[in-house]
């Protein structure tokens, strides 16, 4: 739910973890160029990104067995993949893959935003949210609400959740004022963040920026100023007092690209997802995040206490190349991929 921040904001909250914010930066992370989501049509997944936001087909075919196996998922399970990005960039993309002969649930099952576990939603800008919205509803897709005007930090927001097949949400961000000119807007920009909902929102904070050395953007509670619907439901008579608790984390300050976003309902207990949150299941599974030495980056993170849940040195990923890539797992479940881009 966050946006662009003041300079001074910026670097205060830089200066508070001068060393984390500097980490991952050195370490050759860069922002994420991929989101990967478990589908079981590839077509329908992407079809409102594709008719509505004008995205296109960048790579498709089957998937190469070194990436199954890097999933470590049986032999004998097959799929195929739809890899598709905003007009004009390379970033920011979404890669669609579908699983054949696996055993399946929904990762976030008939889950309300406050449920925990699962990467909630893929967030994109838009240049206009209702017009966004129309056609989602078109097509028979769902919203969280309908779209939501509010004030964030110093920008005039609007903002709807769209939901797609399997519970896949796509958060759209309209900034009124000020402009917004860091990278090409229309209709459906590039993904530029991803939310996860979280039980500990300093704990996982702590993760992103202490563990993985990502430099913090934003990290302040939220509570709407007037009783009234909002864009996570939470019932209006109630939207004043609960505080969403959200934070940015990104591995390079400052930037509008690569974002990875972790907020806490304060208050509210929900179910947790986190069991879930794995391949082959149904849902948003990772971000993928290139490294330049990606061998110095996972020694940097084991020094910190954290090894990967997945590894391989070799595995072939259309699109991107023959790659050796590593997942790790956040304190809420959630998988992000670091991939050698020398």
């Amino acid at each position: 739910m966050l946006d662009r921040l003041a300079a001074a904001a910026v670097l205060a909250v830089a200066a508070a973890f001068p060393l984390a914010a500097q980490s991952a930066a050195d370490d050759g992370v860069e922002p994420w160029t991929e989101a990967v989501v478990s589908v079981t049509d590839l077509e329908e997944s992407a079809g409102w990104l594709v008719d509505h936001g004008g995205w296109r087909e960048v790579a498709s075919g089957a998937l190469d067995p070194s990436e199954i196996a890097y999933w470590n998922l049986p032999e004998s399970v097959t799929g195929a993949f739809l890899k598709i990005c905003a007009p004009e960039v390379d970033a920011g993309c979404v890669r669609y893959v579908r699983f054949d002969g696996a055993e399946q649930r929904v990762i976030r099952l008939a889950a309300r935003p406050w449920d925990t576990g699962g990467i909630f939603s893929i967030m994109l800008r838009t240049e206009d949210a209702r017009a966004a919205f129309d056609a989602a509803i078109a097509r028979g897709w769902w919203a969280e609400s309908q779209p939501y005007a509010f004030t964030f930090g110093g920008s005039d927001l609007v903002n709807v959740v769209i939901r797609g097949p399997h519970g896949v949400n796509y958060a759209l961000y309209e900034r009124k004022a000020p402009p917004f000119d860091a990278f090409p807007v229309g209709a459906l920009s590039r993904a530029f963040n991803a939310m996860r909902m979280v039980k500990d929102q300093p704990k996982a904070l702590a993760f992103y920026r202490d563990t993985l050395g990502f430099g913090v953007l934003f990290d302040a509670p939220f509570t709407d100023p007037e009783p009234r619907s909002n864009n996570f439901s939470v019932p209006a008579n109630l939207a004043t007092s609960l505080v969403r608790r959200a934070a940015v984390a990104q591995p390079v300050l400052p930037g509008e690209t690569g974002r990875v976003e972790v907020m806490e309902f304060e208050g509210f207990e929900g179910r947790d997802f986190s069991e879930h949150a794995s391949p082959p299941n149904l849902g948003i599974i990772s971000l993928r995040y290139p490294v330049r030495d990606l061998g110095a980056y996972l020694e940097s993170l084991a020094a910190r206490g954290l090894e990967p849940t997945y590894e391989s040195d070799a595995v072939t990923i259309p699109g991107i190349g023959t790659v050796a890539i590593a997942a790790v797992r956040d304190p809420d479940g959630n998988l992000t991929e670091f991939y050698d881009a020398p």
